[in-house]
């Protein structure tokens, strides 16, 4: 397995509208672990499909050395398929069901092959990625999220592939089912490409490829070392502009002072002539001559200042853009101590069934609360979420909620009206903002210019988040209490730090479901939440052994 690896070369590849996603990209990916970071938008699922095969390149050429499995960031998957079909052992276990059953036919020996141990192993490979209790026999649609996304990489691990090809696998996991994928990746020893925003996935990784600008650039390490080595090239990228554009002020100066002093000399020598009583030709001649003199010296200074200028062009280029949120949100200030939110014996069913153990949930959220939610998927995170919201009311117990504002940011990022601009939304929630002011608050969520003008339907999901969280935040009145349901998934490096920028600037309560554990350090969570088996515990933080 070690010699797999993934060669392309000249790789160019546009949409059926001939917008262009590649031009003549070169690398090369061998074995180990490899991640794979750009900004949303920048090709890297496309670039998986293309070595997947799932994609033909306009030109250029993909080359795959050993099997390949692939696990994309949504499956093509029907519901009504098995767990057996889902994964591809479905005629392996008929053709031995036969066997054992008397049936010697050698149609069943060809199906079988070398897989008499198939049960075993997918036992195994089930049972490490916390899918143990799983019938080969249930049905797709009877699985959450998280678990459909595990049986997919369970099922591409049973083909033994050379070569995995990931996307954006942690996505809907929740955190026990995230740290099993981390020992299946730590465990593995092929050729592994993968495209993440997960931070503690990428840290695990034995090198990472940026894509930027149309071309790969590796760095060996993880995501830790990659970020230091990023943060390295960027001060020594800004200290060489700084260097550059101190040499075209020296130059400029230097060109003027040359030029002043040229003045000065033909200025002398003109009246030196005068006094000399020359004649007119021969003065002529010698002013001629000086002129051309100050020219060529004109020319040489104007020349360095070009190549000062192209020095500082180039280095300008090397400079990373990091586009960063800054904000003051003091409207959003809640006292300290203040009881934003009581809920007492919440009790709601879900498909018949309570959600909540016992006599129901009990939640208080006082003052600027920072509250983790956590729990493994479909323990009803976001029906509590709706419950405190007031979208859900509870079917026993009661709710309070203090005055002021609940601003609730669904996974679906719906709260806004896609044909309207950006502009226009910002309108519809502040309407009492004067227009110039609305604008500053948009540049400060990255919305300048003709952006602001673009309909929210038309935008990135990091966009989008940005602009649901400039509605939200500058509202009027701002709110008061915050809750969020997993708002990182889909984003990228850049959109989450992005949204940690503008938790970190909110001075109200919130409440954020997330199973990302770097994110929730980043956002200064104080109160962690866990939600299983219908209760709702206090915990010391996500290894709290008492989560269980």
């Amino acid at each position: 397995m070690s010699d797999a690896f993934i060669v392309c070369s000249n790789l160019s590849f546009s949409w059926p509208d001939d917008t262009p996603v590649f031009q003549d990209l070169s690398f090369t990916v061998g074995g180990g672990r490899t991640g794979l970071v750009a900004p949303n938008g920048a090709g890297k699922s496309t670039l998986l499909k293309l070595i997947a095969g799932e994609y033909r390149p306009g030109a250029g050429s993909v080359s795959v050395q050993g099997p390949t499995g692939y696990l994309p960031q949504s499956l093509p998957l029907a519901g009504g398929l098995t767990v057996a079909e889902v994964l591809g052992i479905a005629p392996v276990i008929r053709a031995l069901d036969a066997i054992e059953s008397g049936d010697t036919g050698e149609e069943h020996f060809a199906v079988i092959g070398d897989d008499w141990d198939i049960e075993e192993r997918t036992r195994a490979q089930l049972d490490r990625l916390g899918l143990a209790d799983l019938l080969l026999t249930r049905r797709l649609d009877t699985l959450s999220g998280g678990q459909v996304v595990s049986l997919g990489l369970a099922a591409e691990l049973l083909k033994r592939p050379d070569v995995l090809l990931l996307d954006e696998p942690t996505n809907n996991l929740d955190l026990d089912a995230r740290r099993r994928l981390y020992g299946a990746i730590e465990e593995w020893t092929g050729c592994l490409l993968l495209v993440s925003h997960d931070r503690e996935l990428l840290d695990r990784m034995d090198r990472i490829a940026e894509l930027d600008r149309g071309g790969i650039r590796s760095y060996g390490g993880n995501f830790g070392a990659y970020e230091e080595a990023v943060r390295a090239a960027r001060e020594v990228a800004e200290k060489n502009v700084r260097t550059a554009e101190q040499d075209v002020r020296r130059e400029q100066r230097e060109m003027q002072q040359a030029r002043e002093r040229a003045a000065r000399r033909a200025s002398t020598a003109a009246r030196n002539l005068k006094d000399a009583g020359l004649p007119k030709i021969f003065a002529g001649t010698m002013k001629r001559g000086a002129q051309e003199s100050a020219g060529k010296a004109n020319e040489t200074h104007a020349a360095r200042v070009g190549e000062a200028r192209a020095r500082l062009d180039e280095a300008g280029r090397a400079v990373r853009e990091e586009q960063r949120l800054v904000l003051e949100l003091p409207g959003t200030r809640v006292p300290a101590g203040r009881t934003v939110f009581l809920g007492e014996r919440m009790r709601v069913r879900r498909g018949g069934r309570p959600v909540f153990a016992g006599e129901g949930a009990d939640l208080v959220i006082r003052g600027p609360e920072r509250i983790a939610l956590t729990g493994p998927n479909g323990a009803g995170k976001s029906t509590l979420l709706r419950l405190v919201n007031g979208e859900l009311e509870p079917e026993g117990g009661g709710t309070k909620r203090a005055e002021g504002r609940v601003a609730y940011l669904s996974q679906r990022l719906d709260l806004l009206d896609p044909d309207r601009t950006v502009a226009e939304n910002l309108a519809a929630f502040a309407p009492g903002t004067p227009p110039a002011e609305r604008m500053n608050l948009l540049a400060r969520f990255l919305f300048r210019g003709s952006r602001t003008q673009l309909p929210v339907g038309v935008l990135s999901g990091g966009e989008r988040l940005r602009a649901t969280l400039a509605c939200v935040l500058c509202a009027e009145p701002a709110p008061q209490l915050l809750l969020l349901d997993e708002p990182t998934n889909n984003l990228d490096l850049v959109g989450v730090g992005g949204l940690e920028s503008a938790l970190n600037a909110y001075e109200g309560a919130f409440v954020v479901v997330s199973h990302d554990v770097r994110f929730l350090a980043e956002i200064k969570v104080n109160r962690w939440l866990r939600l299983s088996d219908g209760r709702l515990l206090e915990t010391r933080g996500p290894d709290d052994d008492r989560r269980w």
